[in-house]
């Protein structure tokens, strides 16, 4: 098993380490190649920082995710702009930058984006960082050796490997496409950095996972990644408008599992749409607007489908309760225009 290393160590020692560690899965690099990837991936790990958020008071978000967050972030771009996942910041009032485990840097939140999961800081001080180069994940493959980064205090860099890449589907009503897993599991996965041997940004981590390499891998305990991918074609949208367009999407409040083909509610959001109209944790989800559902991918799809209609509509749930079928009318509403802000935002 590949183990984190202490990130203790002289930075370039511990580097040159992890290089020696991956010449089993890749040939070794000629000595001039491999101390130039170890100044690249010294950038790299330089470029990690620590996110450090506290909710706004009332913020619906913190009976799931609390009022303090803690995880990571990483520099992007030459103006200081620090890319992490989204629900470190969600509703948030104050956020704060940990830089070398020990400055302490408020930030302003530039962007929440629901529809890819990532969230967009901006230092209200110099950062006198180096940004990190945004890699391509389309030429990965299994058993290709990555990194991971914390920013946070104690954290370590660690040997990664990828397992799979797959569609995902969260209980929160969430979907992306080729989201990237890998192994072993890291605890500090929150806006955790997954990079190349290159240095080259690949995923921002947003979750433990119990199957890593998907159906009939055996349930490999490991991380989920967000893909960088996802970012390019968004980024302009998001710095400019707070999120990218397709974040305005129809929210119902559930939390939801799959289960024995059917969707299972396991939590309805306090005072949100799904628990107003009646849905209650344990109902069965058998149709949403009469389309059959036995997947959360169809769930969230289905709510989400575009067209004339507008996100704030009323879609109609048959469920399943106490061996009886049930019609409820759920008003939908935006989610964007649910989420609390600070004072005079």
């Amino acid at each position: 098993m590949l183990r984190p290393m202490s990130a203790r160590l002289p930075r370039r020692l511990f580097l040159l380490a992890l290089l020696g560690l991956s010449q089993a899965a890749c040939a070794a690099p000629a000595r001039s190649e491999r101390e130039a990837r170890t100044e690249l991936l010294e950038r790299a790990q330089a470029a990690t920082v620590g996110v450090i958020a506290e909710a706004v008071d009332g913020a619906g978000s913190v009976a799931t995710l609390g009022a303090l967050r803690v995880g990571s972030g990483v520099v992007i771009a030459d103006d200081g702009l620090v890319l992490t996942i989204g629900y470190l910041i969600l509703e948030a009032e104050r956020v704060d930058l940990l830089v070398d485990g020990e400055r302490r840097v408020p930030a302003r939140v530039v962007a929440y984006d629901l529809a890819t999961g990532f969230g967009l800081l901006l230092p209200l001080a110099p950062l006198n960082i180096a940004p990190v180069p945004l890699g391509r994940t389309a030429g990965l493959g299994t058993d290709d050796p990555l990194l991971i980064a914390s920013g946070l205090p104690g954290g370590t860099l660690s040997l990664a490997r990828l397992v799979s890449r797959r569609a995902f589907s969260g209980y929160w009503e969430y979907h992306i496409e080729q989201a990237l897993f890998t192994v072993p599991p890291r605890g500090d996965h929150s806006g955790a950095r997954l990079f190349s041997l290159d240095g080259e940004l690949l995923g921002i981590g947003s979750l433990v996972v119990s199957d890593a390499t998907g159906p009939g891998g055996g349930r490999l305990p490991g991380n989920m990644f967000v893909p960088v991918d996802l970012l390019v074609p968004v980024l302009a949208e998001m710095r400019a408008r707070g999120a990218s367009r397709d974040s305005t999407r129809a929210w119902l409040g559930l939390n939801c599992e799959e289960q024995d083909g059917e969707v299972r509610v396991l939590r309805v959001t306090r005072e949100g749409p799904a628990e107003r109209a009646g849905v209650q944790p344990g109902d069965r989800i058998l149709r949403i607007d009469g389309s059959e559902v036995g997947k959360l991918e169809t769930l969230w799809k289905s709510l989400w489908r575009t067209g004339a209609e507008p996100a704030e509509r009323d879609v109609q749930l048959t469920i399943r309760r106490g061996g009886q079928e049930h019609a409820i009318t759920v008003h939908a509403l935006d989610r964007m225009a649910t989420l609390r802000r600070p004072q005079g935002i």
